[in-house]
């Protein structure tokens, strides 16, 4: 059977709990109890594990071979892949707004957690901009690598390094997406952007700027799991921060049934009608936080 068709034979049997099997899943049971929610499935956790190795084992070796020939596959195969990765996981991503896909674009997301991968990687023909540590994730640092990541060090005096790397890539015609808050947050507020990471859409020297760039917003939730808002208490099963483990947090998820996630990606901007890169941090800071907060509300329902 293929990949494909293992995924479209999943129905909402394999998202319900396997009854009696909470095992080590007592304290993550506790939230979903108190919200009248079913709890962690081992059998959801193990098809999925298996089904995510296939699909990954399956599509490296291509990947592979598109980035040494340098070949455009390079860039669509990672949108493929990761739309089979959201339906692996359950995602419904709901979209408000069109995102830009010609041109040099840095779209500019909130960032909640290593799920934000697949749901914009789902979305968007683009790479990430993201902390050099992964680099050294053990199998995720190897696919970041293949998308074209451009890896960020975060002691000082590499910012100017870092920003001309970014703005290559930019006047080169890719498209980035950048998580300007710098780290991970609890899914339920926006933190405030860093201007420093902004430095490549705007520079003094004519030369160094990126014809064309445009600056793309852009707001992703996590409101619904299995049809229930998600609320406070239940959010944490997705928004991965402070100092919450990679793999338990990674099992607990992959052990869970449907998630709705809300995308909107805002008007997109000209660096250069903004004074400096601290107005434009500023400016989609709002605008990132407003789509988080309409989405949390449920205000207005994103569009499919």
């Amino acid at each position: 059977m293929s990949v494909v068709g293992a995924l479209e034979d999943l129905n909402e049997e394999d998202f319900l709990a396997d009854p009696g099997l909470l095992g080590s899943w007592e304290r993550s049971a506790e939230p979903l109890e108190a919200a009248g929610m079913v709890a962690p499935s081992r059998t959801l956790l193990w098809r999925r594990l298996a089904l995510y190795g296939l699909l990954t084992c399956s599509l490296l070796p291509l990947q592979v071979l598109f980035v040494a020939l340098r070949s455009p596959g390079a860039s669509a195969l990672p949108l493929f892949y990761h739309g089979l990765c959201a339906r692996l996981l359950g995602f419904r991503v709901k979209t408000r707004g069109r995102p830009l896909t010609h041109g040099p674009v840095l779209y500019a997301s909130n960032h909640a957690s290593y799920f934000d991968i697949v749901v914009l990687g789902s979305l968007l023909r683009a790479s990430f901009i993201a902390k050099s540590e992964v680099k050294g994730w053990p199998g995720f640092g190897l696919l970041a690598i293949l998308q074209r990541t451009v890896f960020v060090e975060r002691r000082r005096g590499r910012s100017k390094v870092h920003a001309n790397e970014i703005g290559d890539r930019l006047s080169d015609g890719d498209r980035l997406v950048l998580f300007p808050e710098g780290t991970s947050n609890d899914g339920n507020r926006v933190l405030p952007f860093k201007s420093s990471m902004f430095a490549a859409t705007q520079s003094k020297n004519p030369e160094e700027r990126v014809e064309g760039l445009r600056v793309q917003p852009v707001s992703i939730t996590y409101t619904r799991l299995n049809g229930m808002p998600m609320g406070r208490g239940l959010r944490p099963f997705y928004a991965w921060y402070g100092d919450m483990d990679l793999v338990p947090h990674l099992l607990d998820a992959l052990a869970l049934g449907r998630v709705d996630v809300e995308v909107e990606f805002h008007p997109p901007l000209d660096p250069a009608e903004f004074g400096n890169r601290k107005e434009l941090a500023a400016h989609c800071e709002r605008a990132v936080s407003r789509g988080v907060s309409r989405a949390l509300s449920g205000r207005d329902e994103a569009t499919i």
